[in-house]
């Protein structure tokens, strides 16, 4: 099984899918157990001290007066713990506790939060085991980091709660790390808090975000290249000398994925030889690549942020090692999520528009007023059959959706911690809103690339492009059927669904294109 090493210097995107959806194990490395070491004797010579300390001898947010004693630190760790598990609502995927409990690690092994060695090693031990607590979808306001879900999974490591097990069943924690030779761990101070504040959650979801997104922008190119195919289109816009003088890096990705697929195709170019010639194609698949395009750009800027943030140590306070062996601890503000939220919101506010485009085709392809020749909703029988009809209902409604979520989270901020905290970012709103947008966008290229597929089967005179041809028989292996009278649909759009969703689209054509963008 693939080993993902967690050290000081922060992880990549490869380890965090790694662990996340591989079950990759997770190994802390010396040099990360070193720094653990060395911050933590900086923390327990400050709770030495007789003078209050935050984070350390004293309360926290609105109660950060109050100097407590030695006698009450390890109640004060495990009560912040269990009073801040307070998440309600459905369950998080397991994939996003999972990529949670990492990223939390890979700040703690920076050697920025004081906490000791074995509990850093209890952290990598749950994962390693399969063990996955139960986290709640509400109760993150993305400021002083995901601080109910950290919680939940911190709670976990101390034996209370409820997980998941490696068998899918759920559990009490405890039993579960008993079964597994794991002993619960006893926070000590600063503890607590340091396993609570972070952007973990809302970087985990961006991150594999990104991932599925990347995909689906290269399905959403080759699903424009078979609309335009079927529709008679001109791939005259798509030349490079056009998006050279109007130099977005994506919109040239875009149009040289269609330029691929589009190779070789005897659809194309008769725009202007029917009865009624066009001067132009519509904007949906004229502008492809503009809309696709600036879309890519987006994830580009996402992926910066992403980075960026991977390579952060986010926990307040956090501990300053001086290169003489002490050090201190310093309160600051980097758990402040709005730089992870803004782009969660950005790539919301492009993957609607993405979606919005695809259905507008597909529209295009199911009116025989604007299909140059194709049968009204592609329908075998039209009358008798309905064809696609609902099929684009389906797909309108999705874009819908995806125009609701594309309404910034993080526009809104609500003050907590009796006024403490008086400005959030609702970054973990902004993730969870994501992951519907990118499971309606993958619907939504599905439904254009099922309606596309069979309008180009309906063009029987004309032969399609070869990278065409290769994704429509690789759907048709995957038991999506081709043009026909009526039958039950859902079955078949789900099928569509998952060959997009696990890039089978992709995979099919990029053998005859060569790697696309």
């Amino acid at each position: 099984m693939h080993t993902v090493a967690v050290g000081t210097s922060g992880t990549t995107v490869e380890d965090v899918i790694a662990v996340a959806r591989g079950n990759a194990r997770v190994e802390l490395t010396e040099d990360a157990r070193t720094a653990l070491a060395a911050a933590r004797q900086v923390v327990d010579a400050l709770a030495a001290r007789p003078e209050p300390v935050y984070g350390v001898s004293t309360g926290f947010g609105a109660l950060a007066t109050r100097h407590i004693g030695h006698d009450l630190r390890t109640q004060l760790q495990r009560n912040i713990v269990r009073s801040h598990a307070a998440g309600m609502g459905p369950r998080v995927e397991r994939e996003v506790v999972r990529a949670l409990m990492f990223l939390r690690l890979k700040t703690v092994a920076s050697g920025h939060t004081g906490v000791r060695p074995e509990v850093a090693q209890t952290m990598a031990d749950v994962l390693n085991a399969g063990i996955t607590p139960v986290v709640h979808e509400y109760g993150s306001l993305g400021c002083s980091g995901d601080l109910a879900p950290l919680s939940h999974c911190a709670l976990a490591l101390m034996g209370e709660g409820d997980a998941e097990g490696p068998d899918g069943t759920l559990r009490p924690a405890g039993e579960l790390l008993a079964a597994h030779g794991i002993k619960p761990v006893e926070l000590h101070e600063k503890e607590g808090l340091a396993l609570l504040n972070g952007t973990d959650g809302m970087l985990g979801m961006l991150i594999m975000a990104l991932a599925d997104l990347k995909r689906l922008y290269t399905s959403a190119d080759i699903t424009a290249a078979l609309s335009l195919e079927a529709l008679l289109g001109t791939p005259r816009v798509l030349a490079p000398e056009l998006h050279a003088i109007r130099p977005h890096p994506g919109q040239a990705a875009s149009a040289a994925n269609m330029r691929a697929v589009l190779e070789g195709s005897e659809l194309t170019g008769h725009f202007q030889e029917e009865e009624a010639p066009r001067v132009q194609d519509a904007y949906s698949v004229r502008c492809a690549p503009q809309v696709a395009g600036a879309g890519r750009d987006t994830l580009a800027h996402a992926q910066l942020v992403a980075e960026r943030e991977l390579a952060a140590a986010v926990d307040n306070p956090v501990v300053l090692v001086e290169g003489s062996g002490e050090g201190r601890v310093e309160s600051n503000g980097n758990f402040h999520g709005a730089p992870v939220a803004y782009v969660l919101d950005f790539l919301a506010i492009a993957a609607a528009d993405l979606g919005s485009i695809a259905e507008r085709r597909t529209d295009r392809l199911l009116d025989k007023n604007r299909s140059h020749g194709l049968p009204p909703f592609l329908a075998d029988d039209a009358g008798v059959d309905s064809g696609l009809m609902i099929a684009q209902y389906t797909q309108a409604a999705l874009v819908s959706e995806m125009k609701r979520l594309a309404v910034p989270a993080s526009a809104d901020s609500i003050p907590s911690s009796a006024m403490q905290e008086d400005h959030v970012s609702m970054g973990w709103s902004a993730a969870r809103k994501l992951r519907t947008t990118v499971d309606n966008l993958t619907r939504i290229i599905a439904i254009e690339l099922y309606a596309s597929t069979r309008a180009i089967e309906l063009r029987r005179s004309l032969s399609p492009a070869p990278a065409s041809r290769a994704a429509i028989t690789a759907l048709r292996s995957a038991g999506v059927e081709g043009p026909g009278p009526d039958r039950f649909l859902a079955p078949e759009l789900a099928a569509t669904e998952a060959f997009v969703r696990d890039g089978g689209l992709v995979a099919a054509v990029e053998p005859v294109t060569g790697p696309l963008a």
